[in-house]
């Protein structure tokens, strides 16, 4: 578990709290994930004192570590277990998982078999957590069936839910949580640690992901460094579609439209947000570039689909070439 200094003050009120339910508010790439289960971690330590984070040297750290705690649950959505290499959900079917992509949702079985867990006697007799995360990752018939759990919880039972918007959720699942907000870090805070986790010029790849440090270092591990990325505007301008090459669709995209907003903010003469100003060319004309945008839009809108990511890859970057061989008038 990786330890994010920003989030020492949040760990501190969370331990001082009582409470059955906290809800965690935090934007993504902050480490509200990271948070709960430091925090679940720690409800089901068995050595640290009262306030105190876990020891992280007892038998149920160990456990919590090695992710087969058995008082400990977590409800994740199918393509989140992958990425972070946990076992499959309660009901999972096995069978029928390798026959389609990983669910971006919390499905209500998983969330039934959740309720019928958490009512069960703790196998190490501490206390039984249940880690949902994202929360808003559950659909309306999901959210419900968790609704009488959260109000009249077994004893022992604790509940971690964490979402980046809290008017995502139902209103009845928000009233039954005790609320914490995650602060994000500031720059020089975010720089300095980026550094120690070994990424050279943090600075460009931060402002690259909106000064969410942990999703520069899961940049960091793809081989996105920050010289490819001070440099993709350049080969978008020659059209050098292989500079994307071996990126998840949902990245390119996403740094497509980055640049598509830095270059209509540099035309309009507002500073770029994404890109370092030294590399992006000059004004150039806007209505190319809505064009363009509106088509990376549409293309994020349908990114499930099953594309030919190549030739996809191949049609954005040459629209994106001919709208910066636009001049602005």
């Amino acid at each position: 578990m990786l330890p994010l200094p920003w989030l020492a003050a949040p760990m501190r009120q969370a331990l001082s709290q009582p409470g059955h339910a906290l809800l965690v508010l935090g934007a993504p790439g902050v480490g509200a994930f990271e948070f709960q289960h430091s925090l679940a971690q720690t409800w089901l330590c068995e050595a640290a004192a009262p306030g105190a984070a876990a020891c992280g040297r007892c038998v149920s750290c160990h456990l919590v570590q090695a992710h087969s705690h058995p008082d400990l649950m977590l409800l994740l959505p199918e393509a989140q277990r992958a990425e972070r290499g946990w076992l499959a959900a309660p009901d999972a079917d096995a069978e029928g998982a390798g026959k389609r992509k990983p669910s971006r949702q919390i499905r209500i079985g998983e969330v039934r078999a959740a309720v019928d867990w958490i009512v069960k006697t703790s196998s190490r007799g501490h206390a039984k957590v249940l880690l949902l995360h994202p929360a808003e990752a559950m659909n309306l018939h999901a959210a419900s069936a968790l609704l009488k759990t959260l109000e009249e919880p077994p004893a022992g039972a604790r509940m971690l839910l964490s979402c980046s918007d809290a008017e995502r959720l139902l209103p009845t699942v928000r009233s039954r949580c005790q609320r914490l907000t995650l602060p994000p870090p500031t720059e020089a805070d975010a720089v300095a640690w980026l550094a120690g986790q070994g990424v050279r010029d943090p600075a460009v790849l931060l402002a690259a992901c909106a000064g969410r440090p942990l999703d520069v270092l899961a940049w960091h591990a793809r081989g996105v460094d920050a010289a490819a990325w001070a440099a993709l505007p350049r080969a978008v301008a020659a059209g050098h579609a292989a500079a994307l090459a071996g990126w998840p669709l949902p990245q390119v995209i996403d740094a497509l439209q980055k640049l598509c907003h830095d270059l209509m903010a540099v035309s309009a003469g507002a500073p770029a947000r994404y890109f370092p100003a030294a590399g992006l060319p000059p004004a150039r004309d806007a209505s190319a570039l809505m064009d363009w945008a509106a088509e990376l839009n549409r293309v994020a809108r349908h990114a499930d689909h099953p594309w030919q990511e190549a030739l996809l890859l191949e049609s954005m970057v040459s629209q994106g070439q001919r709208a910066l061989d636009t001049l602005a008038p």
